[in-house]
């Protein structure tokens, strides 16, 4: 789909469609492909006069394809994440490509921040809004919209970490149905959050080479203060991802522990019943020989004298185990 948007007389960007126009409406601000076809492309191309990178081009992660300068035009590719709340997130590249004033965005998903942007610049707009004012409020939607993120994922961390170090009632014995649940929740929230770091080291960049390219286009000292905020604020959200990491690697090595545990005390039950119940076993596989000369057998309280026996020489080792405290 390709959107056009530009300034209305209400104070609001008005959203127009089509790729068959003739020239951008006036005061265009904001083109935006969203999964184009290729004569959306060509379209795009003939309005600005800039080359629309193709989907491969998007998808490749060294610097120079991603952040660079051609015809006077900045191009920047950065990857967010999309689907951040589903049980499949996923890492979608999207340029930004500004020429001329006029913000060009081209993605073949849909990040919530572009919804949220779109949404709040068709209620109103500052005086003078054009392509440069747009992909700031972008671009601090992203950040805001990776904080977000990272604030559930660790929310979600203390709650899984409290269910392994805290359960409670019949929780705290081992259930194999539990213990995968808290190995998926882990693994699911371990992905997210190496996806949101993944985002956030390109978004760092994109917002280091846009810092770098406003001086020579000349842009106001409000602008270069927010985009120098914009880079603090990807530098502690890329800590706290990195932070994220390490205890979503330490709640799985306590996780995969509490599994051992459980495991070694089963292991120790099965070992200690094999010895409780060796003794017993001994003298019932003598008594069971059917040699004649056992004078045992022909003893009246001969059956009785052996269970009493086998009573003893279990409940022995039962209770020694007791007062090792190995039980």
């Amino acid at each position: 789909m390709l959107a056009i948007f530009a300034p209305a007389d209400d104070a609001a960007l008005r959203k127009s469609w089509g790729s068959d126009l003739e020239r951008l409406p006036e005061g265009t601000a904001w083109i935006d492909l969203d999964r184009p076809t290729a004569e959306e492309d060509r379209a795009v191309e003939r309005l600005t006069g800039v080359a629309i990178p193709t989907r491969e081009d998007m998808q490749e992660i060294e610097i120079s394809s991603r952040l660079y300068i051609e015809n006077g035009a900045r191009f920047m590719t950065a990857s967010l994440v999309c689907a951040a709340d589903s049980e499949s997130p996923r890492i979608s590249p999207i340029t930004f490509i500004l020429a001329n004033r006029v913000l060009i965005t081209v993605r073949y998903d849909s990040p919530r921040p572009f919804v949220l942007v779109e949404n709040k610049l068709a209620r109103a707009i500052s005086p003078g809004t054009n392509g440069v004012t747009i992909l700031l409020e972008l671009l601090d939607a992203v950040i805001d919209r990776a904080a977000d993120i990272l604030e559930r994922a660790g929310a979600d961390v203390d709650q899984v970490s409290r269910a392994i170090f805290e359960p409670e009632g019949s929780a705290r014995t081992g259930h194999p149905k539990r213990y995968s649940d808290i190995l998926i929740a882990i693994g699911r929230k371990g992905d997210l959050v190496s996806k949101v770091r993944e985002s956030l080291v390109s978004i760092g960049r994109l917002v280091t080479f846009v810092m770098t390219e406003s001086d020579g286009l000349k842009w106001s000292k409000e602008m270069r203060a927010q985009l120098k905020t914009m880079q603090r604020d990807v530098m502690s959200l890329t800590d706290h991802a990195s932070y994220l990491s390490n205890k979503i690697t330490f709640v799985l090595d306590a996780m995969l522990g509490v599994v051992n545990l459980e495991q070694n005390n089963i292991i120790k039950l099965f070992s200690v019943m094999a010895v409780v119940l060796m003794p017993p076993t001994l003298i019932a596989s003598i008594y069971g020989m059917n040699f004649r000369a056992m004078p045992e057998l022909e003893w009246n309280l001969g059956y009785p004298i052996a269970l009493v026996m086998m009573l003893i020489v279990a409940v022995v080792p039962y209770m020694f185990f007791k007062w090792k405290k190995w039980l």
